[in-house]
């Protein structure tokens, strides 16, 4: 059941259920992409949560209660119901080492060996449910519950941008250089965030993510071609059925 909360004289917040389930997110991105088709000049930006959507608007065009009322024509009319149709983006990984700087500890505390974490890690495709925490950062859902892990007790102060990453039942990709308290397992060549590109997220929230496990040596040529200007994301169009 749909609810909305006031977030300011120009803000509404969409809020489709309180927990992290595919199916909600599918319905937060499906109103987004309603509203954005619109082509309305008081629709100033849409903001996609794992459950809730912020709306931004020109007060002085429309009211709160309008657009409560469009966007509860709209999420009756548009959304989808058990399908997911979107597009497959793999990203290669070189796992471990100096790059994995946690995958030693993950391995121990979920009884796995190194091989079978990454196994297990690079066996599905994960919804990319929004995009948040950094500019390009990627909150990727479905993570094997046998991977499940806390956060780092103490967050470190720099994680390297490019870094893969896992906690709780969510992994990642750091998109640029911070602090992180997630667990490192390893390291993309591929650039995640970049001011200067059209689209300068890597990734948008509705597509999937596989990772690829690579060599140092593999790593090493998709990092010369990633520098050159020259690497071809790998995409490929899926439908998955939800719920």
């Amino acid at each position: 059941m749909r609810q909305y909360f006031d977030a300011g004289e120009s803000h509404l917040i969409v809020e489709f259920g309180d927990t992290i389930d595919l199916a909600i997110n599918r319905e937060v991105r499906a109103l987004a992409r309603a509203l954005q088709s619109l082509g309305v000049p008081w629709l100033r930006e849409v903001l996609p949560t794992y459950r809730s959507l912020m709306i931004s608007y020109c007060p002085f065009s429309i009211t709160q209660s309008e657009l409560k009322d469009i966007c509860e024509h709209l999420s009756t009319m548009a959304l989808p119901r058990n399908r997911d149709d979107g597009e497959e983006i793999e990203i290669p990984v070189l796992y471990g080492g100096e790059w994995g700087l946690d995958m030693p500890d993950v391995a121990r505390e979920t009884a796995l060996s190194i091989d079978e974490v990454i196994a297990l890690h690079t066996s599905r495709p994960y919804p990319v449910y929004m995009i948040g925490f950094l500019p390009g950062y990627p909150y990727l859902g479905g993570l094997d519950a046998r991977l499940s892990l806390p956060r780092l007790k103490v967050p470190r102060t720099k994680v390297p941008a490019g870094s893969v990453a896992i906690a709780l039942q969510q992994t990642g990709v750091y998109p640029l250089a911070s602090p992180g308290g997630w667990r490192l397992i390893g390291h993309t060549p591929l650039c995640f965030f970049d001011p200067h590109q059209g689209q300068p997220s890597l990734l948008q929230a509705g597509q999937w993510v596989r990772f690829r496990a690579v060599s140092s040596s593999e790593y090493q040529d998709i990092a010369a071609l990633v520098s050159a200007g020259r690497y071809r994301v790998r995409k490929t169009p899926v439908e998955v059925a939800v719920g």
